[in-house]
């Protein structure tokens, strides 16, 4: 998210169990090295072949729950590699695909376990399968070339992991190589994709760009001093709980100026949001909707930046922030 924001509690939601999405996407695709497959996958990325690395790791357990990993480090490899595990029996994972992700990730050099979650009903770690995507390249190079139930072992060197500075708080120097079992599990709609409501009179309008992303339009009114909350469009997925993270697309407008302060779209894909780390009111907001819903919330200043504002966002303490969500996956 915006910077302006990361500071006090709209954040991207740190996974405990996962390297988070701000974690993965240090680095950008451009400038990785050669694959040694003439093949393509999603992306425009080459397909990359097992080696002798990637075979070494040794990864057993039952389909959707957490492997069991098993390799004997040091392990490096000179070029990412790629072994997969199991085949799955669903379609390609396609270029612009937000595929959501089960993993486990290994310091290769020292044996250490660094993170692992995301498996069976976990919530998966979304990652865009786009040509201009900052995810490591490991982690595309793994999914780039897989069939959606796949599980795959990559063994990546620092180039394609966390390059030549390494990861002071992961542990991990500017020489270690990373191990990654992933499960790719499902593809996830790039949109809210639920049945359109009749607009509430008195809130703010949407238009919607082909690609879903909403322009707000603020009416000439004041804004309402409680919280309200509109379905867009209704899904019938699962209903949203107060302990959930939702992976999301969204966008934040100051009712005042009607300015964005935020916004995901046009940035590298829906993100996970906790709803135990998000101001009050676009947590009550997103409580008791659905899956698939498009939703309008318009926040009061106590149940959103409080009196203090958020300067750096535009936002003073005495404003109304609109916020609209596409409600992509929940868990």
């Amino acid at each position: 998210m915006n910077t302006s924001l990361s500071n006090r509690k709209i954040s991207v939601r740190k996974l405990p169990a996962l390297i988070t999405i701000a974690t993965v996407s240090v680095f950008a695709l451009a400038g990785c090295g050669a694959s040694p497959s003439d093949k393509t996958g999603a992306a425009g990325i080459g397909c990359v072949d097992s080696g002798k690395a990637s075979e070494a790791v040794k990864v057993t357990g039952k389909a959707n729950a957490e492997p069991t990993v098993k390799f004997e480090s040091p392990l490096t490899a000179e070029a990412t590699e790629v072994s997969v595990v199991t085949e799955g029996k669903g379609n390609a994972v396609k270029t612009d695909d937000i595929v959501e992700l089960g993993f486990s990730v290994y310091n290769a050099n020292t044996g250490e376990k660094m993170n692992a979650g995301g498996f069976g009903d976990e919530l998966g770690a979304p990652i865009t399968l786009a040509k201009d995507s900052s995810v490591f390249p490991a982690l595309m190079k793994g999914v780039a070339c897989a069939t959606y139930g796949s599980r795959v072992a990559v063994v990546a060197p620092p180039a394609d992991a966390f390059g030549d500075q390494g990861n002071e708080e992961l542990k991990v120097s500017p020489k270690d190589n990373i191990i990654f079992v992933i499960d790719v599990k499902n593809e996830i709609p790039p949109r809210a994709n639920g049945e359109d409501q009749k607009p509430e009179d008195g809130l703010p309008t949407v238009a919607l760009a082909k690609d879903g992303a909403p322009t707000v339009t603020i009416p000439e009114a004041d804004a309402p001093t409680e919280l309200k909350s509109a379905v867009l469009k209704k899904g019938d997925g699962a209903t949203v709980s107060e302990a959930n993270t939702v992976v999301m697309h969204y966008s934040g407008v100051v009712w005042s100026t009607g300015e964005v302060f935020d916004q995901t779209w046009g940035k590298s894909g829906p993100t996970p949001l906790s709803l135990a780390a998000v101001v009050p009111g676009f947590s009550q907001g997103l409580v008791g909707q659905t899956v698939g819903s498009q939703v309008m919330i318009v926040i009061p200043p106590e149940l959103g930046y409080g009196a203090e504002g958020q300067p750096a966002a535009g936002i003073k303490g005495t404003d109304t922030i609109v916020f609209v969500v596409d409600i992509l996956a929940a868990g």
